[in-house]
């Protein structure tokens, strides 16, 4: 047995995506929406299936680089693909907002991380402002892989209206990214959060979605053991335990906060 995701039909994803997008907008109504674009993966397919669903001039995408660490490339690959789709983008670097949350903060002095989580919660608080100003739902480019194993920041990128791709393995998104006619050069580029310089998923995470997807596709979709999925997906019972235990530590991403219980 050898486990991987199934392969899906893309022309019926891409058609389930569409109407949940349309859907969405339509309940809440708005009239679009806005997406942050970083020339990766995640956010280029949900630009393109947004454009698809509404049409391009009722989609903004919003490219927030921070000078320190984002690198030039990818501002430019996301300029491209939103000309190519004809939607209005906008530009805001927001390296002097990180600076001023972390310099003034009286209970700073947080490492890498911290501070990086700061720039995932800027943009998000960018994307809200526009889309309060402009009546427009955030449209989230998390998905099924990030989200269970929390590689996302709390209210920072994991803050949104809507997840369009969020049902979807990240194996599965790089193959609906093909069908979708995207750049190779977005469909192939490694997933990066790029929250400091030099990161990427696979680094960070130390295994590859090639990896991860399997496993948890193992686990939660089959219900298969932990030794079912090792042997199936040819890794060892660590790593299969390692990826169920990202799951678990980050359940309380995936959940609203927990209100006390008071006395009646």
């Amino acid at each position: 047995m050898r486990l991987k995701p199934p392969t899906l039909s893309y022309v019926k994803v891409a058609e389930a995506v569409e109407s949940f997008i349309s859907s969405m907008v339509s309940s809440a109504g708005a009239r679009g929406v806005i997406l942050g674009l970083s020339g990766g993966l995640d956010s280029s397919v949900v630009a393109k299936l947004c454009v698809e669903a509404l049409g391009p001039g009722r989609v903004k995408a919003l490219i927030m680089p921070d000078g320190e660490v984002t690198p030039r490339e990818d501002v430019e690959d996301a300029l491209s693909l939103a000309e190519g789709l004809g939607v209005d983008a906008g530009v805001v670097d927001i390296a002097e907002a990180v600076r001023a949350v972390v310099d003034r903060h009286p209970f700073g002095g947080g490492g890498l991380k911290a501070v990086g989580n700061v720039r995932a919660r800027v943009r998000m608080v960018m994307l809200y402002y526009a889309a309060n100003a402009l009546d427009l739902l955030v449209a989230g480019t998390g998905d099924r892989s990030e989200l269970m194993i929390g590689y996302f920041t709390k209210y920072g990128d994991g803050g949104a209206d809507m997840l369009p791709i969020g049902g979807l393995y990240k194996t599965q998104v790089r193959e609906l990214a093909g069908h979708l006619g995207l750049p190779r050069r977005i469909v192939e580029k490694p997933s990066s959060p790029r929250l400091w310089r030099g990161q990427t998923a696979e680094g960070e995470l130390g295994l590859s979605y090639e990896v991860i997807d399997p496993i948890l596709h193992g686990l939660y979709d089959l219900g298969l053991t932990v030794e079912e999925v090792a042997e199936g997906a040819g890794v060892g019972v660590e790593v299969v335990e390692r990826v169920k235990g990202m799951v678990e530590a980050s359940r309380h991403k995936r959940s609203p906060p927990p209100i006390a219980q008071v006395p009646t």
